[in-house]
């Protein structure tokens, strides 16, 4: 889908809001199917485990968000009955492209060969993949703001929506370790291979002037820079401009840059890929860090004054990866949100 957004390039904000209308009209029929789905999954669960899962649209919690093993709030699979865990995986499967659907739940299902290269118990539940947890924020299909959110070891999915419409499916958070697993069944399975296979593949078809602006240091950073930050905030942004490659390379960087936008549905990665557009192709940046082959610790962000993606893969002799996607304005539907506010107190 990366090169549709090619023909906005260059439009004003406001002719492409026009264009952008029939998008959002199609796209409220998608969100009513994951509000009903939201409210099934919410019907299907007893009142002790509806306490659990659901929470006020204002509280804190909803911006409480990790990548890593820890406690947690929310409903964990662990805790669902057969019934419930179906209604809890058919919303996420709305709100998914199938390829981000299969990611997501292999990267749950990657719990059990991670304990098992640990040399972890079966009755182990420090890498447990029903520890896997989903929260739901405000009331689905009231007419007012409310989202939902799955949380576990390596992914963290928030999706957040306003008047029938889906308006932010950030902050997201995908990880693998092991990146590519070592043996066992699944020996050489690499579930995020795009994300670094392409990549690799821009570095090297750079020349040496252009590596010199791409490469930012010669050692990668331990993790991701921004974190869980509940704003992500990096500097101008270091690397190579998107003006300085050559056609195929700037090809190259959308089709990287794709592999994350289209995990989402196509009418949902459609108003990506506009924003990315309307905000300018040339701002965008590529950066790299570290070492430039796999086995060596390495990293990369590409970022556009409206989005940030990390890719760090340091950990774990360098088959450990993490990666994340951000809006700079509209994690947890923020931006949307507050323009909603304003236009309401103006009337």
């Amino acid at each position: 889908m990366y090169f549709v957004s090619i023909i906005f390039h260059g439009m004003k904000k406001h002719l492409l809001w026009l264009l952008l209308l029939p998008i959002m009209a199609r796209s409220q029929s998608t969100t009513k199917e994951i509000e009903k789905a939201a409210q099934e999954f919410v019907a299907a669960l007893d009142t002790s485990l509806r306490g659990q899962t659901c929470f006020s649209w204002d509280d804190q919690e909803r911006f409480n968000w990790h990548f890593v093993p820890k406690a947690r709030k929310g409903l964990p699979l662990k805790a669902m009955n057969e019934l419930q865990r179906r209604k809890a995986y058919a919303l996420l499967k709305l709100c998914m492209s199938g390829e981000g659907y299969r990611k997501a739940t292999t990267i749950v299902e990657t719990e059990n060969i991670l304990r098992e290269l640990e040399g972890r118990g079966k009755e182990d539940e420090y890498r447990d993949p029903g520890k896997y947890f989903f929260s739901v924020f405000g009331e689905p299909g009231k007419g007012k703001p409310w989202g939902w959110r799955m949380e576990g070891h390596h992914l963290s999915l928030n999706f957040s929506a306003m008047d029938q419409h889906l308006v932010a499916v950030t902050p997201a958070f995908m990880g693998s370790n092991p990146a590519i697993v070592p043996g066992g069944a699944e020996k050489g399975r690499q579930l995020l291979k795009e994300e670094s296979a392409l990549a690799f593949r821009l570095l090297s078809s750079l020349d040496s002037g252009q590596a010199k602006q791409a490469v930012v240091a010669e050692k990668a950073p331990a993790d991701i820079i921004t974190g869980n930050k509940r704003k992500a905030w990096l500097q101008e942004p270091p690397g190579i401009a998107y003006n300085s490659l050559t056609a195929d390379q700037q090809q190259q960087l959308k089709r990287l840059l794709a592999v994350y936008v289209d995990r989402y549905t196509k009418l949902m990665a459609d108003i990506l890929w506009k924003e990315i557009a309307a905000a300018g192709w040339e701002n965008l940046h590529f950066a790299w860090a570290g070492g430039r082959q796999w086995g060596i610790g390495h990293y990369y962000r590409i970022q556009g004054p409206t989005f940030l993606i990390e890719y760090d893969n340091t950990q774990n002799n360098a088959n450990h990866v993490h990666t994340t996607f951000r809006d700079l304005k509209n994690d947890f539907g923020e931006d949307m949100l507050k323009a909603h506010y304003e236009t309401a107190h103006r009337q």
